[in-house]
């Protein structure tokens, strides 16, 4: 799956290198060193080359011999910078899906949408505010921050680490963290990510993610697409409909006014049906959480974290992919 993928993105990495000055690592390589990464939870680029070095599994699905010589961790760091800088991840993710899709794998009338919050690499301690200039800190490697009785807000203050980063909390009663909002949109007939988005964390970024993806969707037929309660809203519902997509979102009757949803959505068996299956995108989160080790992004920056999360998304699917072929009976 992986080799086929390769072969249709070659003219693209065709574009991004030079003709000119000394080789840099074939992109090829830097994304099969990238999926390793992400499948099997090493924890820094670093010791993934140390990995790559003495084991020859990992050499052998990058493409190096064992008398190879292995890359320095910072040339390895420096050229996959450059794989950040194009839309390598997104056309990864949609050729990997469009091979689920080939397979019968993939629905494409039947969504589920939702939204996590990814902690950003950046301390509380940076948050500072965007206008003040405070004297020097009495310890530049771990200054002392006393923010007792301060008032912050994204309005009035800033991470000095990662600027685009936001404070945002998974709920009531919960600690705010400097954080980005991942959002993916699932099909429901075997829980593949079909697209992914990773927006800051506002109020509204998961509704506002979750329009962007579903006008996406490709074809001119009616679709469905299921949600949380954190979905029903009047505008969200009003929106769905005017594209064409039934919105088969949960209800939220503790909310002022009602839920957007009658009862003429919510007594079709295709409503209940899909309120089923969108428990399956909480296992596309835990995986990517754990296992892909997102739950703490190592990048700084919206774009380069959407690209590991998109990038992820496709490990994801793959490694669904790969377990569904197993469950395919022989014939």
């Amino acid at each position: 799956m992986v080799d086929k993928v390769l072969k249709e993105l070659s003219p693209e990495f065709n574009k991004m290198y030079s003709k000119v000055g000394r080789p840099s690592i074939p992109p090829e390589q830097l994304l099969r060193a990238l999926l390793l990464q992400l499948l099997y939870s090493v924890r820094s680029e670093r010791m993934l080359i140390e990995e790559i070095d003495y084991n020859i599994l990992f050499r052998w699905f990058v493409g190096l011999n064992l008398d190879d010589a292995v890359w320095d961790a910072t040339v390895f760091t420096k050229n996959r910078d450059r794989l950040l800088e194009a839309e390598v991840a997104k056309e990864f993710l949609a050729l990997v899906v469009e091979q689920a899709r080939g397979q019968g794998w993939a629905s494409d009338e039947h969504f589920t949408v939702d939204g996590s919050l990814l902690e950003a690499w950046a301390s509380a301690k940076s948050f500072q505010p965007k206008n003040k200039k405070g004297s020097p800190p009495d310890d530049p490697g771990n200054p002392t921050v006393d923010y007792r009785g301060e008032k912050r807000s994204n309005e009035t203050h800033q991470s000095k680490s990662d600027p685009e980063a936001q404070m945002a909390r998974k709920g009531a009663g919960k600690e705010a963290k400097l954080s980005y909002s991942g959002n993916l949109l699932v099909e429901n007939r075997n829980g593949l990510i079909v697209d992914s988005r990773v927006w800051e964390a506002t109020g509204t970024a998961e509704r506002d993610a979750a329009m962007a993806m579903l006008q996406e969707v490709p074809g001119t037929g009616r679709v469905t697409v299921g949600g949380d309660k954190g979905f029903d809203t009047a505008e969200f519902v009003r929106e769905c409909r005017n594209m064409g997509v039934t919105p088969h979102v949960a209800q939220n009757l503790a909310r002022r006014g009602g839920s957007a949803i009658d009862g003429r959505t919510t007594q079709s068996a295709g409503y209940r049906v899909s309120q089923k299956k969108r428990k399956r995108i909480e296992e596309c989160f835990g995986w990517l959480k754990t296992i892909a080790l997102l739950r703490k992004v190592r990048h700084r920056g919206t774009l380069k974290v959407d690209w590991i999360f998109t990038f992820a998304c496709a490990a994801y699917n793959l490694v669904r992919m790969r377990n569904l072929m197993r469950s395919v009976v022989p014939t």
